[in-house]
C-alpha cells in the first residue's frame, strides 16, 4: 500500500537557528514558512523535508534521515562550519557515507551512492 515517504519531519529545540542550518544545507529557502512554527522544503527528487517547534510535544531527537548530496566530504565540512557534526567520510561497497548531527541532535548522514 505504501509507495513512497511523502515527508520526513524533525521537531527542533530552537526553530530559528534550524531553519537557517536546514536552509543552507538544502540550498534554498522553505516553500511552507510558519515564523517559528514549521519550515517544509520540496526536494528536487519530489520528496519533503520538514523541521517544526511543537510545543504540544516533548523534544527527543529524530531517528537518522539520509541526505542525498553530491559531495560528502564539502557537504560534511559545512555542517560542522555551521554549527553541526559530522565525522570524517567513509566509504561501504555501495555508497559514502558522514555520520553526525544536526544544530539541534537530531540524527543526519550525508549520503551518496556509487
Amino acid at each position: 500500500m505504501v509507495t513512497g515517504i511523502d515527508a520526513h519531519i524533525y521537531n527542533v529545540k530552537d526553530f530559528n537557528r534550524a531553519l537557517e542550518f536546514y536552509a543552507g544545507l538544502i540550498g534554498k529557502k522553505p516553500e511552507t514558512l510558519r515564523e517559528n512554527e514549521w519550515a517544509e522544503f520540496e526536494l528536487s527528487d519530489g520528496s519533503a523535508f520538514a523541521i517544526g517547534k511543537h510545543e504540544n510535544f516533548p523534544w527527543q531527537p529524530g531517528y537518522t534521515i539520509l541526505f542525498a548530496v553530491p559531495d560528502v566530504k564539502a557537504a560534511a565540512e559545512w555542517v560542522r562550519a555551521h554549527g553541526g557534526k559530522a565525522g570524517d567520510p567513509g566509504e561501504s561497497p555501495v555508497c559514502y557515507m558522514s555520520f553526525g548531527e544536526d544544530t539541534e541532535g537530531n540524527q543526519i548522514v550525508l549520503h551518496k551512492r556509487k
